[in-house]
């Protein structure tokens, strides 16, 4: 075997290690909710972008939102506690459950049916008021765990992003419906 060759061969073996490693210490992760989803929205009106609702955020929690208020808009990431243990299973899903779309690997779509499920939502600040945030666009329901807020800024856009076929027949006839 040459040396370049041999050398591959133990870098492969090594990330693998380290992956495995990584895998096997992580197989247990902790998260605490850092507050709770109040809104009156039920069903598909979560879906409502022009929705407001709030983000009770933990009273002892209330200092780390200092300077929030300075930001027009921030990423809220949350528990989808709604998804059952055998939605979490579920590796491939028609986006939208429209079977006229292509059935994809759950990575590709936005369904909350995730081994993790975890939500990520960008939505507006419309005020603070203490530990509550009003926010208008959350795709959340009542209860929902908040698991952390990430202001939004110009780093978290990106230029030249392209999406596929489906998703653009998607935001378009979301379109000719408005």
């Amino acid at each position: 075997m040459s040396s370049e060759l041999s050398n591959a061969y133990i870098a492969s073996r090594g990330f693998k290690r380290m992956v495995n490693n990584a895998m096997s210490s992580q197989t247990e992760l902790v998260l605490k909710p850092i507050g709770v989803v109040k809104t009156t929205a039920i069903g598909d009106e979560v879906r409502d972008k022009t929705r407001t609702s709030q983000l009770v955020i933990k009273e002892d929690l209330t200092a780390a939102l200092d300077g929030i208020d300075g930001f027009s808009h921030f990423f809220v990431l949350f528990w989808l506690h709604k998804t059952s243990a055998d939605q979490r299973k579920l590796l491939k899903v028609h986006p939208r459950r429209r079977k006229d779309l292509p059935l994809l690997g759950i990575f590709a779509t936005r369904t909350m049916t995730r081994p993790n499920p975890v939500g990520l939502t960008l939505v507006e600040l419309i005020k603070v008021e203490g530990n509550v945030l009003t926010v208008r666009g959350l795709d959340a329901f009542d209860g929902t765990p908040v698991l952390d807020i990430k202001p939004f800024d110009s780093w978290d856009t990106a230029q030249a992003a392209k999406v596929p076929e489906w998703w653009i027949k998607l935001k378009n006839e979301k379109e000719q419906k408005s």
